[in-house]
């Protein structure tokens, strides 16, 4: 009986749907995911290899995720996923900040004035619900594109364990010498009330009253020099913050600058002199004549006047003093400058701040009393002008730190606070005067930066960063759980009474110290180690909450006791090194003796397309929940993928409908191979590779390498590389050539014939292959691929519980990974088939042919193409995709090219295979089909 020609076509045939449809379908797969426990049974999977564990750095619980958190956990993701398929154990443990002021802030509006009835527990436990709110979100919206992790038990800077980590981390430090509890000039919020380090200010522009005022001299000025004798004498400040003028308790000259005395009027100022023409111009003093000139250090000690006080002004040297603007003399106020406190500890000068939480000036006079910093800065200046002593005033629009919480400009306000000392010498190396801030510097060396520049910046924070200020005054974190004397207000620190504190909090949480049970715990009859007295009160304060974050992986392997010191991977943004990175940085070298991380990667910002940092209150924020549900989480991933990290990377719609237009290439090239595979059973129909057809021993080999790029690439964290191979693989290698080529021998040759057996054996292991090497990336595709491709025996349930495929296994065990004669010859096919396509092309344009197989191309090519052409001449007409190729003899020797004639092919269209050939019409059975199909159709027939 004679076959149906369309019948015996193997055509393409799979159940994998060319429409993805990510929104619908991936949450199908998460919670397929979840009822197969897939984290654990990875876990399960891995029990024994290597451990790799990166560290998450904790997102903050105040609101649902964006672009650039989005961005973090996929990286976070990728990671952790392709070290896991690459032979290592790599649990991933999620965590999330869930103390500070943003969340207070948050709630303190929510109570409003219900707050001032709460006891402290209560504003905690309403703290506590706000926290765990967005913490159950965020939590869902990482899940939701796909990164996998402990989700069920994260840490959280709340939870019991972990409040008991961080009070055991300052105890450590404590213990060891490191803490001082002391009055200094602090950055202070005065809109959060509450003190503030120094990663938790921002700059930004600000406007000042700016003055110039006029310090008389007290002393007799001969002692400066004998040319001011009897002379009115004054010296002129400058400052861009009158409201702390109150607060003035000497003037600061440069030691090693030159003064002039610059007289005018029959008066004499004070000046540097690198700066008296532009004084003389600001303060407009008539006719300015140097008198004599002198270095800053004869000023010191001499006694000057306050402007509107009833106060004596000390003259002090300072090596801070500028010459780039101003007067070259500041105004010193110790209790409202970081440099103007260790100047007045070192002359022994009033610190005391006569400025409140808020921000009010206390304690002066009627004019400016009860009024805020900036408030006080006109009656200030009046008062200035009243005196006589205002020479100058102007607005100067200038850099000035800010919360950068609130965005407020701070102050600097003279407070007692809790500090660990950069100065402390740490244990064992008393003799080398070794410190915390000299061997963090030397450990920082030994650490991986990515991108190399972050040693650089990590080094220059440490080497001039103050000591770190701990304390805050504030709710809702993790109280500083120590005793203070209630007689002489000294903190007591004992080893055993640290340690109950320390059980008190890992079992009833930081809330236990705001009850009764943290006060049984301080033993009857304990006394005060410096003054004797027996009634103690608990300190209020909390820790800064980089502390907290910066005891993160001290926690972590609390719990996690086989997890190795120090981790792999610290990856977060850039900001964090002076937040995250340092604070880790420095509890790990506080508790350890060394940092806790190997390597720290740095991604860059996520910007609009007009390169402005996103925001919601811009709108031009993309949002990555938005994005999952309209085109796929997975679209989300091979955007942060197809970004390099590394540096500032661009998000938008446009950008994001491109990348899922390149997602559905890739998933077309799946496609392809799923459907060409519907009858191949790799458990009897695997070819040898030394059996297989020239062109699938190249492409599989071609595959080896693809391999090994990626695997180098993911190794490198070069995600964006492998965005590009992958994309170049599918389309050029696969698409454009190698299957556009397979399709005659895959639709056309008896279905159990070598040959075609051999394409699906390369389409096979190059398919197994290419979804393995994705899965860390497009984590549900890979997932739904690997349910479509041929089932083996020992195949695990999930992509995400193989491994990458070695060399090896892409090619058959015995195979060799090079023949570089074959791949040379295949290099310089490649190429003579680019040229044919272009004549092809041209011939189709000028109407000569429609499709390629209804041509036949002669080629005239000079050697070496000549000869590979010939070796392979059987071989062309398939890989030309043409119906008849001739070969000519070029002149010269590889110095002609190749030139490609398109001529219409001889004899008639097959109906089967469309090949033209002569011989069609000589099988009677089957008239017309070529000489080719009709071997095909016998052996169909028996």
């Amino acid at each position: 009986m004679q076959l149906e020609l369309k019948a015996t076509i193997n055509l393409p045939k799979t159940a994998f749907p060319m429409k993805a449809n990510l929104p619908q379908n991936e949450p199908k797969l998460l919670a397929r995911w979840e009822q197969d426990q897939i984290y654990e049974r990875i876990r399960q999977a891995r029990k024994g290899a290597p451990k790799y564990i990166l560290h998450d750095g904790p997102p903050y619980t105040s609101g649902p995720i964006h672009l650039g958190t989005a961005m973090n956990k996929c990286l976070k993701d990728f990671v952790v996923k392709s070290k896991t398929m690459a032979g290592f154990d790599a649990p991933y443990v999620p965590g999330w900040d869930c103390h500070g002021l943003p969340i207070e802030i948050k709630v303190d509006k929510e109570l409003g004035g219900k707050k001032l009835q709460m006891r402290p527990l209560d504003v905690r436990a309403e703290c506590r619900k706000y926290a765990q709110k967005f913490l159950n979100l965020q939590r869902q919206q990482f899940k939701r594109i796909g990164v996998f992790g402990r989700f069920d038990r994260p840490y959280a800077t709340m939870n019991p364990r972990f409040e008991s980590v961080v009070l055991e981390t300052f105890f450590s430090f404590y213990e060891k010498g490191f803490v001082y509890k002391g009055l200094r000039a602090v950055y202070w919020c005065m809109h959060d009330e509450t003190a503030l380090a120094e990663a938790e200010v921002e700059y930004e522009n600000h406007t000042s009253s700016t003055v110039w005022v006029k310090y008389v001299l007290i002393d007799d000025p001969a002692k400066i020099d004998a040319s001011l004798a009897g002379k009115n004498v004054s010296t002129i400040i400058w400052t861009t913050t009158p409201w702390t003028l109150p607060a003035s308790m000497a003037v600061a000259f440069h030691p090693d600058e030159e003064y002039v005395a610059l007289e005018s009027a029959g008066e004499v100022y004070i000046v540097a002199s690198k700066l008296a023409k532009e004084v003389a111009q600001k303060c407009n003093l008539a006719s300015p004549h140097p008198l004599a000139h002198f270095p800053g250090r004869a000023l010191e000690h001499l006694t000057f006047q306050h402007p509107f006080l009833d106060r004596k002004i000390l003259g002090v040297l300072a090596d801070y003093v500028t010459m780039d603007t101003g007067t070259g003399v500041v105004h010193t106020a110790p209790s409202h400058g970081a440099e103007d406190f260790i100047t007045g500890m070192k002359y022994g000068l009033d610190a005391t701040s006569n400025v409140d939480e808020k921000g009010i000036l206390r304690n002066g006079l009627p004019e400016y009393t009860g009024k805020r910093v900036w408030d006080a800065n006109a009656p200030i200046i009046e008062l200035l002008k009243s005196q006589g002593a205002l020479l100058h005033t102007e607005k100067t629009e200038h850099s000035y730190p800010h919360c950068w919480r609130c965005h407020n400009p701070v102050i600097f306000r003279a407070t007692e606070q809790w500090f660990i000392s950069m100065e402390a010498p740490m244990e064992g190396e008393s003799s080398k005067g070794g410190t915390l801030r000299s061997r963090t510097l030397d450990e920082i060396k030994k650490v991986k930066w990515d991108p190399a520049w972050g040693e650089e910046r990590m080094s220059n924070m440490i080497a001039t960063r103050p000591d770190w200020c701990i304390s805050r005054q504030r709710i809702w974190g993790v109280p500083i759980a120590v005793f203070l004397c209630k007689n002489c207000g000294k903190p007591l620190n004992d080893h055993a009474l640290n340690r109950k504190v320390v059980e008190l909090f890992a079992s009833s949480g930081a809330d236990a110290w705001f009850t009764p049970e943290a006060d049984s715990i301080l033993p009857a009859g304990t006394k005060c180690p410096h003054c004797a007295g027996t009634k103690f009160d608990k300190e209020t304060d909390i820790f800064d909450v980089w502390l907290e974050s910066g005891a993160s992986y001290l926690a972590l392997i609390a719990d996690e006791p086989d997890y190795p010191w120090p981790s792999d991977l610290y990856l977060e943004g850039g900001d964090q090194y002076r937040g995250w990175f340092q604070s880790s940085l420095l509890c790990g070298m506080g508790v350890r003796g060394t940092p806790p991380y190997k390597g720290v990667v740095t991604p860059g910002w996520t910007l609009d397309e007009k390169g402005q940092a996103m925001s919601k209150s811009r709108g031009n924020d993309v949002d990555p929940v938005d994005i999952a549900s309209r085109l796929g989480g997975e679209i989300v991933r091979l955007w942060t993928a197809s970004v390099d990290f590394r540096e500032d990377v661009v998000g938008s719609e446009a950008l994001m409908l491109r990348i899922a237009e390149n997602y559905r290439k890739i998933r077309n090239t799946f496609r392809y191979i799923l459907s060409n595979l519907g009858d191949f059973d790799p458990g009897n129909d695997v070819v040898p590779f030394d059996q297989m057809e020239g062109l699938d021993r190249y492409m599989l080999r071609q595959a080896t390498v693809f391999a090994e790029d990626v695997r180098t690439s993911y190794d490198d964290f070069a995600f964006h590389k492998i965005y590009h191979r992958v994309n170049h693989f599918c389309i050029v290698d696969l698409s454009a050539f190698y299957f556009d080529v397979l399709k005659d021998r895959l639709y056309i040759f008896a279905p159990k014939s070598q040959a075609r057996r051999s394409a699906q054996t390369a389409v096979w292991r190059i398919g197994e292959a290419l979804v393995r090497l994705l899965a860390p990336i497009m984590t549900f595709t890979s997932e739904e691929v690997w349910q479509y491709l041929p089932k083996l025996a020992d195949r695990p349930e999930s992509v995400h519980l193989a491994a990458f495929p070695p060399a090896a296994e892409i090619l058959g065990e015995a195979a060799k990974e090079t023949e570089s004669k074959s791949d040379e010859d295949w290099t310089v096919l490649r190429s003579v088939r680019d040229e044919v396509l272009k004549a092809l092309e041209e011939a189709r344009n000028d109407k000569q042919i429609g499709t390629g197989l209804e041509a036949q191309v002669a080629i005239t090519a000079s050697d070496p193409a000549s000869s590979v052409l010939s070796r392979y001449a059987d071989q062309l007409r398939y890989l030309f995709i043409v119906s008849a190729v001739t070969l000519k003899q070029g002149s010269g020797n590889g110095t002609g090219g190749v030139h490609v004639e398109v001529e219409k092919a001889d004899g008639q269209k097959c109906e089967r295979c469309w090949n033209y050939s002569t011989h069609v019409g000589e099988d009677k059975t089957y008239p017309t089909v070529c000489e080719r199909c009709s071997a095909v159709l016998k052996e169909l027939e028996k």
